[in-house]
């Protein structure tokens, strides 16, 4: 009676085996998960060539998953910041546009679209994106150095203090916040200097014009000499 059990059972397992579809990772991890976890490990490793090609990976399989979390969110940012660090700045440009469309609120997101920008010397497009983050989160230290530090390349250094002294609102011992704001006081400061400079210049020009315009010729008071000798 036992074995008939038993073998009722057996049978029941060995259907139930057939029937099931086999996972599709040995492991039974999710696919897009297991080459995103690898990307991560290639980025530790400084092979951003080889994360890129990961994360394509990933993108490729079923996103259902990893778009549950913030895996989905951090798989576009870290491809674009991957892709930054190759020199492959309109690559990056796309992958992290291409994250805000479905992340828009994303703080590391906009900061990384700002970071990109900067590097390809677009520093007003830079400070807009990190004026996105900033906005999204207010006591995002990070993003109101960044900004300080494109406010300053794109020459807008009064600015750029505003920025670094909210940062060092956020934390007073920050070193990036401090060095930040004392380039942007001496920029501010060259620039406040040149524009005196220049005003000097011009008033002088001006002066210059008015008196050659203005001044009398030289008169010949002296009168007309006599000739010939005194008797």
């Amino acid at each position: 009676m036992k074995s008939r059990y038993f073998l009722t059972i057996v049978a029941l397992v060995l259907i139930a085996a057939l029937t099931i579809p086999p996972v599709a990772a040995a492991t039974g991890a999710d696919p897009a998960t297991e080459y995103f976890n690898m990307a991560q490990v290639a980025i530790g490793n400084g092979d951003y060539n080889r994360a890129v090609g990961l994360f394509d990976m990933a993108l490729a399989e079923n996103t259902t998953l990893i778009s549950q979390g913030d895996t989905l969110m951090y798989l576009y940012k870290d491809k674009a910041a991957a892709l930054a660090d190759l020199g492959k700045y309109d690559d990056a440009l796309t992958t992290v546009n291409a994250g805000l469309v479905q992340f828009k609120s994303s703080t590391g997101m906009w900061n990384n679209k700002g970071y990109i920008l900067f590097r390809m010397g677009r520093y007003n497009e830079a400070v807009d994106a990190y004026n996105q983050a900033v906005t999204i989160d207010p006591a995002y230290e990070k993003g109101w150095i960044n900004k300080g530090d494109a406010l300053v390349k794109a020459g807008r250094a009064g600015e750029a203090i505003e920025a670094y002294n909210k940062a060092l609102s956020l934390d007073p011992e920050s070193s990036s916040a401090k060095e930040g704001l004392a380039m942007a006081q001496k920029e501010a400061g060259s620039g406040s200097m040149l524009i005196i400079l220049v005003v000097i210049v011009i008033v002088a020009a001006g002066a210059a014009v008015w008196y050659i315009k203005f001044r009398k010729p030289a008169g010949n008071d002296a009168g007309p000499k006599k000739s010939g000798k005194k008797e």
